[in-house]
């Protein structure tokens, strides 16, 4: 199995994570996007969309970070991702989808790029746009978090910390102030006290630049 990826790709993060939590065995591709390798074509060639992450597998190649953690989670039943009854399951997904499809599409890089290339909005109003979303988004999930819980929905990362992990990580480098929602800061220190979130950080990635 080989995983194409970027260091600082919140979506291939959210990837990496889910991987090293179930134990398989895989090799990353590295794809520099400030280079706009993923707009090349040997890269569209496996992923015709031109992002990140895409996974090779026997079966083809998969894109989508949501889509490769569900297949993973069903490929891979061992540390499930989605679990408990189907009201856990449910409020999982929704704190999931609250970063994955609310915060990170209007924030990603493309998008930047867009704000600074086409529009010319310097990097000061950049970086507002920036945290405005973030914080907008952390709000909400910060009020849907229980303080009786360790991670985001129970005892045990799902598929809502793989995804809330790389967005705090994004939030602290655009210098949100995460003194606002200590539920949040307090999940995403215990579970980068974990060795497969810890591996899988941007810094620890060895396309780190």
């Amino acid at each position: 199995m080989k995983l194409y990826s970027y260091f600082r790709s919140s979506a291939a993060y959210r990837v990496r994570i889910a991987l090293n939590l179930k134990g398989i065995e895989h090799d990353i591709q590295f794809v520099n996007l400030l280079k706009s390798e993923q707009l090349a074509q040997p890269y569209l060639d496996k992923n015709v969309q031109g992002l990140l992450p895409a996974i090779e597998t026997e079966d083809g190649v998969l894109a989508q970070s949501l889509a490769i953690l569900e297949w993973l989670d069903e490929s891979y039943p061992q540390t499930p991702l989605v679990y408990g009854s189907a009201w856990q399951k449910a409020q999982i997904r929704n704190i999931s989808y609250a970063v994955a499809c609310d915060i990170h599409p209007v924030n990603n890089l493309r998008v930047l790029k867009y704000l600074s290339n086409e529009l010319s909005v310097n990097d000061e109003a950049k970086n507002k746009w920036y945290r405005h979303w973030v914080e907008v988004g952390f709000e909400k999930i910060e009020s849907m978090l229980s303080e009786d819980c360790d991670f985001c929905v129970g005892d045990k990362p799902s598929l809502a910390d793989i995804c809330l992990v790389p967005q705090v990580f994004n939030a602290l480098r655009f210098n949100v102030d995460m003194a606002a929602y200590p539920k949040i800061a307090a999940i995403y220190a215990r579970c980068n006290a974990l060795p497969a979130f810890n591996e899988a950080a941007p810094q620890n990635q060895r396309d780190a630049v």
